[in-house]
């Protein structure tokens, strides 16, 4: 994934946070979404792809009738980019940490 793209998610992920931000403000103060919600948010959407990815290909593997080649196909590859999306975000967090611990006090 290049510069750019990574860029491109982390701006998605940012005008998310601040949609939930938003919505969060104007809602009761029930409990307190941060980061890590957006994360793990983040990675149950990735995770239900995989799992609609697979369903789709076992039940064309079973010659269920309505699923084509071409639906399976798409699926899958929009699983495996989300995944590598998800992956470069959390390279990109280990990097941000690791630079962060290095700083001198």
């Amino acid at each position: 994934m290049s510069q750019m793209q990574i860029n491109e998610v982390l701006a998605q992920i940012r005008s998310f946070s601040v949609t939930r931000t938003a919505s969060a403000s104007s809602a009761p103060a029930s409990g307190v979404s941060g980061f890590g919600e957006l994360l793990k948010q983040g990675i149950d959407a990735v995770n239900h792809a995989q799992q609609g990815a697979a369903s789709l290909a076992d039940s064309y593997e079973r010659g269920v009738p309505g699923v084509e080649l071409a639906q399976v196909m798409l699926e899958s590859q929009k699983a495996a980019i989300s995944f590598r999306a998800l992956t470069e975000v959390r390279n990109r967090l280990v990097t941000v940490y690791q630079d962060i611990m290095n700083m001198a006090i």
